[in-house]
């Protein structure tokens, strides 16, 4: 990117306090909220846990899952993605349910050829329904060093964070119909995996096994969310946790600024603009502030 697009950019987003900007998390090692669920071998552990690596190679890749499953809240995770030649590879950060009815909220980190950018992809599933997906070019390299990606999820919005810049929101539009996720508790997930049948440009880029093993690391494991795994019905209750507080119930007008700055410089597909999958407008995307 241009140094100067880009110093412009970072000056617009920076300096202005955001109403709905999540509270900072604390270090804790990845042991106190995680456990890895496959290819144990394939994962790494750095400074006491405070930081771990994920690789893939051609026999397998690997990922974990929180303890807890939650309900509402702040999650984040800081990532370095995959360097050089990552074509083929996606390395994903996700809430979920479980069941063919689940809900889904998606980080998609789709790999790249060397010297090509990441696409970051975006989906919301509601009630085991999605294709709500998202696409956009980041304005950084995003294998270069650590950045925060965070999920703010309440009973009125999921809004998606990149280093705090909001790049997307999904309000509740359940008064239209429109299913919102707010009564299964969800895990979070994250993984690394080999996905050359679409990841990059639709699958016509393979996976170049002489470049594995590929590594994403991360770091920053702390969970600030209702834990559902009992008692859902508690997490419900509006205005018992700061995340419901009127201040994060949606995106002040700064922040809706640097949202539509994202989408136009940034943005590579919206489902809600594809008129060939959608001819009629998705009922959320009618309003402006919510494609």
């Amino acid at each position: 990117m241009d140094p100067v697009l880009y110093l412009s950019f970072v000056l617009m987003v920076c300096g202005t306090t955001m109403a709905a900007s999540p509270k900072r998390a604390v270090d804790v090692p990845f042991g106190r909220n995680y456990v890895p669920t496959w290819a144990f071998d394939h994962i790494k552990y750095l400074n006491g846990g405070s930081e771990i690596q994920l690789s893939l190679d051609n026999y397998t890749g690997t990922g974990f899952q929180s303890k807890g499953s939650y309900l509402f809240g702040h999650f984040s995770m800081r990532i370095k993605m995959v360097a050089g030649d990552s074509a083929g590879t996606v390395t994903a950060y996700y809430l979920s349910s479980q069941g063919a009815e689940h809900d889904e909220i998606d980080f998609e980190f789709l790999g790249n050829r060397t010297g090509e950018p990441y696409i970051l992809q975006t989906n919301v599933f509601t009630g085991g329904g999605g294709n709500r997906e998202q696409r956009i070019y980041l304005w950084f390299d995003p294998a270069g060093a650590f950045h925060t990606y965070s999920l703010l999820w309440n009973s009125y919005m999921i809004a998606f964070f990149v280093d705090d810049i909001p790049i997307r929101v999904f309000k509740n539009n359940n008064a239209l119909g429109v299913k919102y996720p707010f009564n299964q508790p969800m895990k979070l997930y994250s993984s690394l995996w080999n996905a050359d049948d679409w990841a990059t440009r639709g699958g016509l880029e393979k996976t170049n096994w002489d470049k594995a093993p590929f590594v994403a690391s991360y770091q920053g494991f702390d969970i600030d969310g209702c834990q559902a795994s009992v008692r859902a019905k508690s997490c419900a209750t509006q205005g018992k946790h700061w995340w419901d507080q009127k201040e994060y119930r949606d995106l002040d007008r700064f922040q809706y600024r640097r949202l539509r700055s994202v989408r136009s410089k940034y943005t590579i597909y919206n489902y809600c603009t594809d008129k060939a999958r959608y001819p009629v407008v998705p009922k959320e995307c009618k309003r402006n502030r919510d494609m």
